[in-house]
């Protein structure tokens, strides 16, 4: 028989110490200081900036507001933190916020490295460029020699790098840390481009002193799907995240919306008495209360209706579903099965 090892008070405690530990989920953080904290672009028109009355408005923002009713039933419960492509990843990390809602693209080493997990891509983007129309450009490929607008800290940086790389062009970098000093560098004639994921350069040409005067050209040179993030450790919140998105999504596909939603809780088809939660089951599942589904496109719509007030046809933005379409539309945005 082998002798069995003593255990010590000191290791029982450490034990303990990391059973808890690893039970301590971001749900119950939150729940305890009544609100969650996010963060955003703070600067992005269509994506996250407050407006002239402070409140906080964009597709960002509102993807994080259906948080925030799914865990509290209640979209307003929550606060932001603007955050610079440099210092988004790092808040996060440390615990700063408790969820990146920063127009960030889901890549390989932010999800192994960086220990991060990202939801549901609540827009697919691509990288473009923005240049003055007196530029006299038609194409990316014509850029040889120009000086760049760009981001530090970015799939962007990389991503312009490689294409002049690619295309045998020499480009003259202008980094700038802060979106908006960024945007202002642009404006003033300091470099012959920007170059941003294509739905940002909209975002920044709608609030050019003169948008007419300004235009994206028509090479996409990426893929960026643009998504919510978490730390690494905490699959409770990572499904909570993921299926909020997923929610928007799915009510748009039954075509629920926040005018209607009242109405569909009358109806006899399964699979929606169990999406809104008529039927128990989904809300158990995930922690949260069963109306958790209705909670989100009451008080905040469905991704439709989310995509058309901040970045859609008839914003100052005007952009087309396009990827961001539903499955059933020839886009991505497509849901698992809530059941």
């Amino acid at each position: 028989m082998k002798q069995l090892k003593r255990v010590v008070p000191s290791m029982v405690a450490a034990i303990c110490l990391s059973a808890t530990v690893a039970t301590a989920g971001t749900l119950d953080d939150v729940k305890a200081k009544g609100f969650i904290q996010a963060g955003v672009n703070g600067d992005l028109f269509g994506f996250a900036k407050p407006d002239a009355k402070g409140i906080w408005k964009g597709l960002d923002v509102d993807t994080a507001r259906a948080v925030a009713a799914a865990v509290f039933g209640d979209a307003e419960k929550i606060k932001y933190t603007p955050l610079t492509a440099k210092t988004r990843f790092t808040a996060l990390q440390a615990g700063e916020i408790d969820v990146l809602a920063r127009n960030a693209t889901q890549t390989l080493g932010r999800d192994t490295s960086m220990g991060l997990n990202f939801a549901q891509p609540n827009y697919y983007d691509g990288q473009g460029f923005l240049i003055p129309k007196a530029l006299g450009v038609k194409s990316a490929t014509e850029l040889d020699g120009a000086s760049v607008c760009v981001l530090p800290g970015t799939t962007t940086e990389q991503n312009v790098a490689d294409y002049f790389r690619v295309n045998k062009m020499k480009m003259n970098p202008v980094v700038i840390e802060n979106t908006a000093e960024l945007s202002k560098a642009f404006f003033a004639g300091r470099c012959d481009c920007m170059t941003s994921d294509a739905s940002q350069l909209a975002g920044i040409r709608a609030v050019a002193p003169n948008p007419a005067d300004y235009k994206i050209l028509p090479e996409i040179i990426s893929k960026e799907p643009l998504a919510l993030a978490v730390r690494h450790g905490d699959d409770q919140w990572k499904d909570i995240i993921d299926y909020s998105v997923l929610a928007l999504i799915q009510a748009e596909e039954f075509g629920i919306t926040s005018e209607n939603v009242d109405e569909m809780l009358k109806s006899t088809d399964p699979m929606i008495k169990r999406f809104l939660g008529v039927s128990p089951g989904n809300g158990k599942a995930l922690g949260l209360d069963e109306k958790w589904v209705y909670n989100i496109i009451k008080q905040v719509g469905n991704y439709g209706e989310i995509f058309e007030r901040n970045v859609g046809v008839d914003t100052p933005l005007m952009i087309e579903r396009g990827l961001n379409a539903l499955w059933t539309n020839g886009g991505l945005m497509y849901s698992p099965p809530f059941k």
